[in-house]
């Protein structure tokens, strides 16, 4: 291309674009590190605060200190005004509050451990092997968890389950419920202290996630209703359950459709099956906006190698898409597929059969 071709005015905005993206990725990073160490936190009651006395209240060197809120005042996470930094209100909900329904510190962190696997990841673009959960960087992990929690505890029993046909006086009555893809534990948990006359079995292949789990639960005084197993998706013993959930999981198996049809086979006369998905219209087009951006690179670098890594190699990735999964629900033996609730983050599907 000449360089007579070239476009002064949209080079330098794609220049900017650039500077801006590698500052965003440097930027995941040290929110991560600000989480970690407690800097948000102490910035929470929003008053203005010099480096200096930030690093007194968290223990840490004033001269990082300063380099950080400089950073955070660069990207637009604090405001600096007369050398002092302050942290708004709003802010603190995304950053600083644990109970907070829109906290997004696990986000950060789970991007930050995913990144680790970019050498390896770029070994399987040629080789075409996958990647799988257990090869990741613990923050990952732990980042997930943090991060689906927030949902589950924002909306799992007051809005997804009372938007399925009976499952909740299901629930209230003492039911059998399988948590497949549970990972840590935090939805088969919150369920459990919702409803204490039902029994949970937390399925999971990944054993670290699984030792976790049992500890979560005995932390928070359900061990005694809920059991946590490794299993795969397709291999949990068929003991008829009343409700069958994959929270955030089913897009990530490697068959997902060997686990439908397992999933019929293992459910109750009038049993339910829930399947809470990242939110994703069924076309590229419709996702090309900052949530579709967010969950195509968590796609990239963690659901779709994780597909690929099992048997099946499905790769349905994170934007799949309702259509896509109905598709195969619906081949995997389930007669009625129907989209029960919806967030922006979060689409909620009901599968029964009959």
């Amino acid at each position: 291309m000449a360089v007579t071709d070239i476009d002064e005015g949209k080079l330098e905005a794609f220049i900017g674009l650039a500077a801006t993206e590698v500052g965003a990725a440097l930027n995941v990073a040290l929110v991560t590190l600000g989480d970690e160490l407690g800097l948000y936190r102490a910035m929470a009651d929003g008053e203005p605060v010099t480096p200096a006395e930030l690093a007194g209240r968290t223990g840490t060197l004033e001269r990082y200190v300063r380099e950080w809120l400089n950073a955070q005042a660069a990207s637009g996470f604090v405001v600096h005004e007369d050398g002092a930094y302050s942290l708004p209100a709003e802010h603190a909900l995304v950053l600083a509050d644990e109970t907070s329904p829109f906290l997004m510190t696990g986000t950060f962190q789970a991007a930050n451990g995913v990144v680790g696997i970019r050498e390896a990841l770029a070994e399987r673009f040629i080789d075409g092997q996958g990647v799988g959960w257990h090869e990741h960087h613990h923050g990952l992990w732990h980042g997930t968890e943090r991060a689906f929690a927030v949902g589950y505890r924002t909306h799992l029993i007051s809005e997804w389950l009372p938007a399925l046909d009976g499952v909740v006086e299901k629930l209230e009555a003492g039911a059998l419920v399988a948590d497949v893809g549970c990972g840590h534990g935090a939805s088969t948990i919150l369920l459990a202290q919702a409803y204490p006359t039902s029994r949970f079995v937390g399925i999971d292949y990944h054993a670290e996630s699984i030792a976790v789990a049992r500890r979560r639960a005995e932390q928070a005084g359900v061990a005694d209703r809920v059991t946590f197993e490794i299993a795969g998706a397709a291999e949990y013993l068929d003991r008829r359950f009343d409700v069958i959930a994959f929270f955030d999981a089913f897009h990530d198996l490697g068959d997902p459709l060997a686990a439908a049809r397992h999933a019929v086979g293992a459910l109750a006369p009038d049993g339910t099956c829930v399947l809470v998905e990242p939110f994703a219209g069924d076309s590229v087009e419709e996702n090309l906006n900052p949530v579709g951006r967010l969950y195509y690179g968590f796609s990239t670098m963690c659901c779709t190698p994780g597909s690929l890594s099992q048997p099946g190699r499905a790769g349905l990735g994170t934007q799949a898409g309702e259509a896509a999964i109905a598709a195969v629900l619906r081949e995997g033996g389930f007669t009625s597929v129907r989209r029960a609730a919806e967030t922006p983050l979060n689409l909620v599907l009901e599968a029964r059969v009959g």
